[in-house]
């Protein structure tokens, strides 16, 4: 089936005693009661299907889990509060019964590196960072260092790097580590990690899948081997999603393929003006020929389509005039997210990547004169027009 029908059909119409809901209903409920107390023992032991308690499960919650499942091609998927939620129940699950330690790229999101650093390195997990790109280091590295976990993001933040998952995940599943890509930048319309071998997926909801800008969440999509640990970990950890934010996630999700394929276009467009503009010094997308990573976005990514991410990098320059270029555009809104249906723009140096050292900022290619573009499903002409007057 599809992707743009599988957005559409997948998880809803459940029966309801004698009717069925065109769409998945919301459940506020936060416990689930039965006839007999011998039927709720039995879904609290997990031995018929059911709900007991809205942290656990809810019926609004997995019909969005279904539906994500099946956009990956996963076992099974968990809901969660947030991106950074996904992120960490990930990593806790594969590292359940693992050496305490992580492989991950040297290319992430600011809040990741903070993450493996601030907050699971003080509880004993640690982190070597590696050119995810460089496969012959990678390899070194995960022999070197023998890691519970490798992570790597589909497509990096902000500079738009594309890592070669399949394979890493032959090199993970040789090793016995597990594979976790982010693959929020992507989206399964572009990449579906586990099947090129990653053991599980994390996206943050708030971007491409919800896509309005009205929706804080994240996402796990996870093979067989590692569902139930992630399931039996979240019952006590209670990442839990709520029931609202997931009716307005897979609302979004019927027409992310729609918007997907419109922001991909826009964005071809968007980058090739930027590309011919006097004042712009460099531009980051996944069409350029010359992209370091192009035989990798060549086998991966489907034809034709890049996402709609791109860096670009003002002509000399600094946090100042990067203000003023930014305080200009009139549509272009000035956030921090992405993957809305409006076009973004963001200062990597002042909110993504604020956290880290200038001279780390440096080393990883993020300049003070580099800003990040969500393409929106606006016109191309008039994103590129908004450019154009601020520029």
């Amino acid at each position: 089936m599809n992707i743009h029908t599988k957005a559409v059909h997948a998880g809803d119409r459940k029966k309801q005693g004698d009717h069925i809901p065109v769409t998945t209903p919301i459940y506020t409920a936060s416990s689930f009661v039965y006839e007999d107390i011998e039927t709720t023992d039995k879904v609290f032991a997990q031995e018929v299907e059911g709900y007991a308690y809205a942290r656990y499960d809810n019926p609004t919650n997995h019909a969005l889990e279904e539906l994500c499942t099946a956009l990956e091609g996963g076992h099974g998927s968990l809901a969660c509060a947030t991106g950074m939620a996904a992120l960490e129940m990930a990593i806790r699950t594969a590292l359940i019964d693992r050496r305490k330690k992580v492989v991950a790229a040297s290319a992430l999101y600011g809040a990741t590196m903070n993450l493996l650093t601030k907050v699971l390195e003080p509880f004993g997990i640690e982190t070597t960072f590696v050119d995810i790109c460089d496969v012959d280091r990678v390899a070194a590295v995960i022999a070197e260092e023998r890691p519970g976990v490798v992570l790597m993001e589909t497509i990096s933040n902000p500079l738009l790097r594309v890592g070669p998952i399949d394979l890493i995940a032959a090199m993970t599943k040789e090793s016995g580590a597990a594979l976790i890509v982010d693959n929020t930048f992507a989206t399964p319309m572009l990449v579906r990690p586990l099947e090129l071998g990653a053991n599980m997926s994390v996206h943050s909801l708030t971007k491409y899948l919800a896509g309005h800008g009205d929706v804080m969440g994240g996402l796990i999509v996870s093979d067989e081997g590692h569902y139930e640990a992630l399931r039996t970990l979240s019952r006590t950890y209670g990442p839990t999603l709520g029931p609202f934010e997931a009716y307005l996630s897979m609302r979004g999700i019927k027409t992310f393929p729609l918007r997907m394929e419109r922001q991909c276009r826009n964005a071809v467009e968007v980058a090739a003006f930027l590309r011919g503009h006097p004042r712009v010094a460099k531009v980051n997308f996944l069409d350029d020929r010359e992209h370091p990573d192009a035989s990798t976005i060549q086998r991966l990514l489907p034809s034709g389509l890049f996402g709609a991410m791109i860096s670009f990098e003002i002509a000399g320059a600094g946090r100042e005039e990067v203000f003023v270029f930014m305080n200009r555009l009139q549509m272009i809104v000035k956030a921090t997210s992405l993957g809305d249906v409006h076009s973004m723009i963001l200062y990597p140096a002042m909110s993504s990547h604020r956290d880290l050292a200038p001279k780390q900022r440096e080393r990883l290619g993020i300049r003070d004169s580099l800003v990040r573009l969500s393409v929106g499903i606006e016109d191309a002409a008039d994103i590129c027009e908004d450019l154009e007057q601020a520029l």
